[in-house]
């Protein structure tokens, strides 16, 4: 809710409708009751948070009891009476129970759809309600409380005509030969390699990873490619292939690793740690030959026609990093003021579908499954603080959706998926079921919406081209750590619900 006033605490009431008055709902004679009589208390209780307090009138409850009680004079079949004969009262203490929790149930609904109808909360979650906790009393009016996460409150800047700098290059052949080999690479054959290291190779090495002279953790007859970055599950060794290329079967290198905000060691999280490679076998990568059928796996028909595919592979990665250098841009002109604060535990609840919605993002864009899997692993190093920016952008760019008046209906969620599907060769009711099963829909459907909110700031936007920086590289991946233990990992599946058990009678 926007607050009128500076105090923490804002409390609303909702007019007295008139007695008699009742609304109808479509066809006549449909009558809905009148709007519930409610007086709405809110107060602050920290970041995102707030605490409600919503007070029915007794009038409003007993209208409802009422009425079901006056149709259960009419139905309610009672020993000893004929149908629609028993007393009022007898029916009123026979059927007190069910008509309450009946009531109870309707009058909470329709008071929480009220209080989202008259004030602006933005919950970010379902509030932590029990109904079977809640019961109408036999006095006064009918009171819940509950407390509820909210988008927070800030006031949006000037966000059309905003200046960008938009990264531009040039691809050459060398660049496409390399991006044709890391394509080729996962369908050839490895062979042992007597010379020294290069990338693109594999070593299958030990890895002894230590904290000055604690030893952390051993890692046996592992294999890992050499790209210019190495993440591990809890760490990320930067300028990796500078640090191993060159190496030969027999030789050691020492390798620095930043360990991750979730490493299992608290002490160490955030930590620069020392991996030593030794390196038992160096193997080469034998790409694979360009036959007519081998060439069918990736849609074209010569060797000519797939260099022309690398070439569109790579100007849509362009294209991606452009429009994600011109989104922190934006943001950075935006929520430069928004230093609201984000509490822990809804990062944690929100980096799992943080995660998810930023894979579904670029597998929409056609990136490859190894790269997302890459970038994934680099991001979840630090995991609340890139919530924590994913978060703040999603925050800004609904508010803009709301100014104006951005909204979808079924057929663009349809589209979407479409394009997603057509984007990586899936039928789009193979996507469909994927996001459905991983609760994503709600996603996919904020996703579109955040999308033409950020293309009509970039529609606007005045762009100055820059030469592109260099490329931070490709990342392999372990799935070892470099520190042993469970680690604080928000992004892992939640467990399954346990199943139930029949009762033995």
């Amino acid at each position: 809710m926007a607050d009128e006033t500076p105090q923490d605490e804002v409390s609303a009431s909702v007019a007295e409708p008139q007695p008699a008055a009742e609304e109808t709902d479509g066809a006549e004679g449909d009558k809905k009751p009148p709007k519930l009589v409610q007086t709405v208390e809110m107060k602050d209780i920290g970041p995102c948070k707030k605490h409600i307090k919503v007070t029915v009138d007794r009038g409003s409850v007993d209208a409802r009891l009422n009425g079901k009680f006056s149709e259960l004079v009419v139905d309610a079949n009672v020993s000893g009476f004929r149908p629609g004969k028993a007393p009022r009262k007898i029916i009123e203490k026979r059927f007190h129970k069910e008509v309450s929790d009946q009531v109870k149930a309707e009058v909470l609904l329709e008071s929480l759809e009220q209080l989202a109808e008259e004030n602006d909360i933005a919950p970010l979650s379902a509030p932590n309600i029990d109904p079977l906790g809640l019961e109408i009393p036999k006095e006064g009016p009918f009171i819940y409380e509950f407390d509820v996460e909210v988008r927070p409150d800030f006031d949006l800047p000037t966000y059309k005509g905003l200046k960008i700098k938009r990264p531009v290059r040039e691809f050459t052949e060398e660049d496409v030969a390399r991006e044709e080999r890391r394509l080729l690479a996962p369908h050839g054959k490895l062979i042992d390699k007597q010379g020294g290291a290069e990338d693109g190779d594999i070593l299958v090495t030990d890895v002894t990873s230590r904290d000055g002279e604690r030893v952390l953790s051993e890692i046996k007859s592992t294999s890992v490619r050499i790209e210019p970055r190495l993440a591990f599950k809890d760490g990320v060794a930067e300028g990796f292939s500078d640090q191993v290329r060159g190496v030969k079967a027999g030789d050691s290198r020492v390798v620095d690793v930043k360990l991750s905000t979730g490493v299992a060691d608290e002490s160490l999280r955030g930590k620069t740690v020392k991996a030593t490679f030794q390196v038992k076998e160096v193997k080469a990568q034998v790409l694979p030959e360009l036959t007519h059928e081998f060439l069918h796996k990736f849609g074209v028909h010569t060797p000519d026609q797939l260099h022309e595919l690398v070439r569109v592979v790579l100007q849509r990665r362009l294209e991606y990093q452009q429009r994600q250098a011109a989104r922190e841009q934006v943001m950075d002109q935006l929520a430069a003021n928004a230093n609201w604060d984000l509490p822990e535990e809804l990062l944690l609840r929100q980096a799992r579908k943080a995660m998810m919605r930023r894979a579904m993002e670029m597998r929409a864009e056609g990136i490859s499954e190894e790269e997302i899997s890459g970038r994934l692993r680099l991001l979840q190093q630090d995991i609340l603080r890139n919530t924590a920016s994913a978060l703040k952008e999603h925050f800004v760019l609904q508010k803009i959706a709301e100014d104006e008046k951005i909204d979808i209906d079924e057929d663009d969620l349809d589209a979407e998926i479409d394009r997603i599907a057509d984007q990586n060769n899936e039928s789009p009711r193979k996507v469909r079921a994927r996001l459905e099963k991983d609760d994503l829909m709600d996603a996919l459907a904020a996703e579109i919406i955040e999308r033409r909110a950020l293309d009509l700031i970039l529609e606007s936007a005045e762009y100055e081209d820059v030469p592109f920086a260099k490329e931070e590289g490709a990342v392999t991946t372990m799935e070892e750590q470099t520190v042993p233990g469970e680690m604080n990992d928000p992004v892992a599946s939640p467990p399954p619900e346990p199943s139930a058990t029949p009762s033995q009678e």
